[in-house]
């Protein structure tokens, strides 16, 4: 039960092809006029982990909190980027362009030098899938996002399959400045968002769901530090985006509104059903079946349930249906009105 619980990197795969049953929708069920991309929604506080939700990895074994720089210190800022999992995968996923992004800075003072990250506390099949315990209507959802900030850069585990590139100097005022913003943005952006959702692959296209993981996290860090004053040098970043192509979304509710006393059991049993076969897998031969059921329900059905701002959303899911991109975002310039979030 365990390993079942924390290994779920598998679980992904089948959606290199897609996603479930669910009833019809009429149109009288779509949302009154929203606004796209859903806004990414930001809470108050982090709350305490579910101890039902176990990482194989711990989250951030050696961070430690980021250190006040004195004013006059000059910090350079790195561009990280490596393949997701390379310390147990090589280049495998750096294929597919799959890739894991951070920021590293260098004192010039004392020499030392930092990386910060942002990534899941339960690994990415976690934050993507739930679980379908026994006993709970709801699905169970391990799926918080945080960063970790520690000591030293691995300049192999960056280099070897990946980036390691100089971007830009900061005073070490501009880097405390930097390390307030981080803590609000820890505090009340929590939960991981695999997806973009968009209407079709043109690049015009609308975007109805916007991801929130790594790169978004360094992208914002990007954006804080050029409005506080630093230019990045010209140089071309991109980043990897997993992207759901579907029609407008119907809004369905939330974990009451469908699972609760009151709540619409059909529709429950419904995205109980969707996501039961994304569950980890134990054997080859029960992989594969579940393989199949998940393209006949996303291709050939044309249906997947996101869950997204603790809200669950039908999806109708179109050609190609999914796609991993790896394309370039360039680097940003100051705002002062923005302030990154």
């Amino acid at each position: 039960m365990g390993a079942a619980r924390h290994d779920r990197l598998l679980s992904l795969l089948p959606l290199l092809a897609a996603a479930t049953w669910g009833p019809c929708f009429s149109e009288g069920l779509r949302s009154p006029q929203r606004r796209w991309p859903v806004p990414y929604r930001r809470f108050d506080y982090r709350p305490k982990t579910d101890p039902y939700c176990q990482a194989r990895y711990t989250f951030c074994p050696t961070g430690s909190a980021i250190p006040l720089m004195k004013e006059e210190d000059v910090i350079e800022v790195y561009r990280l980027q490596a393949p997701v999992w390379e310390f147990k995968y090589g280049d495998l996923l750096g294929h597919l362009k799959i890739m894991h992004d951070a920021v590293g800075f260098k004192s010039s003072l004392t020499g030392k030098n930092y990386t910060m990250e942002w990534y899941e506390l339960f690994q990415l099949g976690n934050c993507t899938f739930p679980h379908l315990r026994p006993g709970m209507d709801a699905p169970f959802w391990c799926n918080q996002g945080a960063a970790c900030f520690y000591e030293g850069i691995d300049d192999a585990h960056w280099k070897e399959n990946g980036t390691l590139v100089l971007m830009t100097t900061i005073s070490g005022a501009m880097f405390n400045e930097m390390a307030k913003w981080v803590k609000y943005d820890n505090e009340t952006g929590i939960y991981y968002e695999t997806w973009t959702v968009q209407a079709s692959p043109n690049n015009q296209s609308i975007v109805w769901f916007d991801s929130y993981e790594c790169s978004k996290f360094i992208l914002r860090t990007y954006q804080k530090l050029a409005d506080l004053g630093a230019v990045f040098r010209k140089i071309q970043t991109n980043y990897t985006s997993i992207i759901l192509f579907s029609g407008e979304p119907i809004y369905l509710g939330n974990e009451t509104s469908i699972f609760g006393p009151g709540g619409n059991k059909t529709l429950a049993a419904a995205i109980r059903d969707f996501y039961y076969p994304f569950k980890p897998h134990r054997t080859v031969r029960e992989f594969f079946v579940d393989l199949l059921k998940i393209i006949d329900r996303v291709i050939l059905n044309h249906q997947f349930y996101l869950f997204y701002n603790l809200e669950y959303w039908f999806l109708p899911m179109k050609f190609p249906y999914l796609k991993i991109i790896y394309e370039e975002v360039p680097l940003p310039v100051g705002s002062k009105t923005s302030f990154g979030v």
